[in-house]
């Protein structure tokens, strides 16, 4: 399973990165806004950091204009996944998107209907929320499942992209069910190296070393 960091901060993406936990990068609206940069400077920040896919969400709700954001969007790199939500005027801005060659992300996926129809549009990526879902007692991991059976029974390409995602476990379960991509904030993808049986265990080695004076340099 493919890891994409869901946050605009340079210097996150590029720690992660380094350690070769990034394989894409997800913004939308509210994470540029958090960073306090310009949309189309920070994206460009971003791509230039990051060989995989960078989803840029438009901002417009009809499709006229989605789709001329799109596309000065996908501008700004050649690895520019313009990010659409799933609408119908999205539907339709991502089936031109995706005429034109250009990679498209369509967000804020609640159903396997709305999968479906993503990818009959030609979408690469579609995103599941699964926190959201769980937020309202509805499980999340549900719904990966559902679309994985669904694109597998049919030969859909479309990635299957994890969204929302909250926790650890929420990792774990997601490439057990199969999805192709999870994208998580930066401090969950870090949460996934904590265990206390690690931790623990690294207590009584470090306690052995300073009673034996072992020394290595």
């Amino acid at each position: 399973m493919k890891f994409f960091v869901d946050t605009a901060e340079i210097d996150q993406i590029k720690e992660l990165n380094d350690l070769g936990m990034v394989d894409g990068v997800t913004t939308n609206p509210s994470l540029i806004a958090k960073s306090g940069r310009d949309i189309l400077e920070v994206t460009k920040e971003i791509c230039d950091i990051v060989s995989g896919p960078v989803s840029a969400e438009v901002v417009a709700l009809d499709a006229d204009t989605m789709l001329a954001e799109g596309r000065k969007l996908a501008k700004i790199a050649d690895n520019i996944a313009v990010k659409v939500p799933l609408t119908w005027a999205g539907l339709k801005t991502c089936k031109a998107l995706s005429d034109d060659g250009i990679m498209v992300n369509v967000t804020l996926c609640f159903s396997a209907n709305q999968a479906i129809l993503a990818a009959k549009a030609g979408a690469t990526f579609i995103s599941p929320f699964i926190g959201r879902l769980d937020d309202l007692n509805m499980d999340g991991l549900d719904l990966i499942e559902d679309i994985r059976t669904i694109y597998d029974n049919y030969g859909f390409e479309t990635n299957i992209l994890a969204a929302s995602i909250r926790s650890a476990n929420h990792m774990s379960e997601c490439a057990k069910i199969g999805a192709d991509v999870a994208t998580a904030p930066p401090a969950v993808i870090k949460a996934m190296a904590n265990h206390v049986l690690t931790d623990k265990g690294l207590a009584g080695f470090m306690a052995d070393v300073e009673k034996a004076g072992i020394k290595i340099l």
